[in-house]
C-alpha cells in the first residue's frame, strides 16, 4: 500500500469517525400493546382489546418511524402473550426514553365512555384500584408468579396499595406526556376525558424511564367500541398519541426552558386525580396549603455511595445542600422552598452548574412524597 493510499484511508477514517460522533442519539420509544395470545384483555360486543391495542400500537410506531430522530421498539408485533416483567425488561434493556402501554377499558355498564391516561402512583381510589387490579391480574397467567412478584396478589387491595413508587425520578416527565396525550384526545378528537390518574401498575413500576398507560376508551360501549374497532378510529387515536410523543420529545430536546418545563408539569399535575375530583386547590391557595401541610420542595442533584460534606466546594459552588440516606446510597439536594413555582429557578441554577439530570422532589416530614401528592 502506497503512502498516498494510506494517507487517503486515514482521512476517510477521520471523516467517518467525525460523522459517527456528530450523530445525535435517537429518541427511543417502547410501544407496549397490552395483553395478547391467551390473554385477550377485555372483550365486549365481539370487540377484543388485544387486537385493537396491537393495531393502534403498530400505527403509532409507523408514524414515529417516519419521523426523524425516533427509534421504535415493540414489546409485541403479533398476537402473542408477553409477561409483564418481560415487557419492562424489553424497555430497560433497550435503554428507552419513553414507555407507552396501550389498553382498552371495558365494564358491565354500557354507558361508560371516555379516555384515561395513567402514571405510576399509590392512589387508594376504589375505581382506580379496580383498573389496577384488572391490568395487573395478567400476572396470574405466568409461571411462579407469586415468587416473581414477591407475594403480590392483584385481587388483594392491600398488596396493590403497597407497591412502592420506584419511579419518582420519572414521574414529572410521565405526567407531562400524560397531559399532552389527554389534550389531544380531549381537544382534537373531542373525546370524553376521564382524566390523568395515578395507580399502582407493575408494568410502569418496573420500567426505568418515564411511562404512561393509556386506556383508549370503553369497548363495552357500543358506539365507542365500534369506533375503536374501526380502521379510521384506530388511525385517529394513533395519530393523536404520536403527536403527543413528538411534542414531548421536542420539549426535552432543549427546545423548552426549565421554567417552561416546570410550568407544564404544574399544569399537568393539577389534572392528576386519585380519590376524588378537585383535590388540587387553585394555584393561589397551593402555597399556603403546602406550607401548612409541612411540605417542602428541593432539587435532587446527585446520588452517591460516598458521604460528602455539604460544603459548596463539593457541589460546584452550590450552597444550601442537604442530604438523605437511602439504603446504600446518599441523595444530595439543592435549595428548599414551600412555593412550587420557585422550583423552576432552583432547577435552572442546579443545571447551570452541570447537574443536568437534576429534578424536583417533594418532602413531608423529611420523607420523599410524589409531586402530585404534595400539591393536593
Amino acid at each position: 500500500m502506497t503512502r498516498l493510499t494510506k494517507k487517503y484511508l486515514f482521512y476517510i477514517l477521520i471523516l467517518l469517525c467525525t460523522a459517527s460522533f456528530g450523530q445525535s442519539k435517537k429518541f427511543k420509544v417502547v410501544l407496549d400493546a397490552g395483553h395478547g395470545g391467551g390473554d385477550e384483555g377485555t372483550a365486549h360486543n365481539s370487540y377484543k382489546e388485544k387486537a385493537i391495542v396491537l393495531s393502534v400500537a403498530l400505527k403509532i410506531g409507523k408514524i414515529l418511524e417516519d419521523e426523524p430522530g425516533f427509534n421504535v421498539v415493540y414489546t409485541r408485533k403479533t398476537d402473542v402473550f408477553i409477561e409483564l416483567r418481560e415487557r419492562a425488561n424489553i424497555a430497560n434493556k433497550a435503554d428507552a426514553d419513553l414507555f407507552v402501554s396501550i389498553h382498552c377499558n371495558g365494564v358491565n355498564a354500557e354507558q361508560a365512555q371516555g379516555t384515561e391516561t395513567f402514571v405510576m402512583g399509590l392512589s387508594r381510589s376504589k375505581i382506580n384500584l379496580e383498573v389496577a387490579r384488572k391490568e395487573n391480574s395478567v400476572i396470574t397467567l405466568e409461571k411462579d408468579y407469586k415468587l416473581k412478584y414477591k407475594g403480590f396478589n392483584p385481587d388483594n387491595p392491600d398488596t396493590t396499595i403497597g407497591i412502592a413508587l420506584a419511579q419518582e425520578e420519572s414521574l414529572n416527565q410521565s405526567i407531562i406526556l400524560a397531559g399532552k396525550i389527554r389534550d389531544g384526545f380531549k381537544n382534537d378528537l373531542k373525546k370524553n376525558d376521564r382524566g390523568i390518574k395515578q395507580i399502582p401498575l407493575w408494568v410502569l413500576d418496573a420500567t426505568a424511564m418515564p411511562g404512561v398507560l393509556i386506556e383508549l376508551g370503553f369497548i363495552s360501549n357500543k358506539a365507542e367500541g365500534a369506533y375503536l374497532n374501526s380502521a379510521d378510529g384506530q388511525e385517529e387515536m394513533a395519530k393523536s398519541i404520536a403527536k403527543a410523543i413528538i411534542s414531548y420529545k421536542k420539549m426535552f430536546d432543549g427546545n423548552a426552558s426549565d421554567s417552561e418545563q416546570q410550568a407544564e408539569i404544574t399544569e399537568a399535575v393539577k389534572e392528576v386525580t386519585s380519590d376524588k375530583k378537585n383535590e388540587v386547590e387553585p394555584e393561589a391557595e397551593q402555597k399556603d396549603t403546602v406550607a401548612k401541610a409541612g411540605v417542602v420542595f428541593k432539587v435532587q442533584i446527585s446520588s452517591s455511595g460516598r458521604d460528602l460534606a455539604t460544603k459548596p466546594s463539593n457541589f460546584k459552588g452550590l450552597k444550601n445542600i442537604s442530604k438523605l440516606k437511602s439504603g446504600s446510597q446518599i441523595k444530595y439536594f439543592y435549595g428548599e422552598t414551600t412555593d412550587y413555582s420557585k422550583t423552576a429557578k432552583l432547577l435552572s441554577e442546579a443545571k447551570s452548574k452541570g447537574f443536568t439530570s437534576a429534578y424536583v422532589v417533594a418532602f413531608r416530614k423529611n420523607k420523599i412524597i410524589s409531586i402530585a401528592e404534595a400539591l393536593k
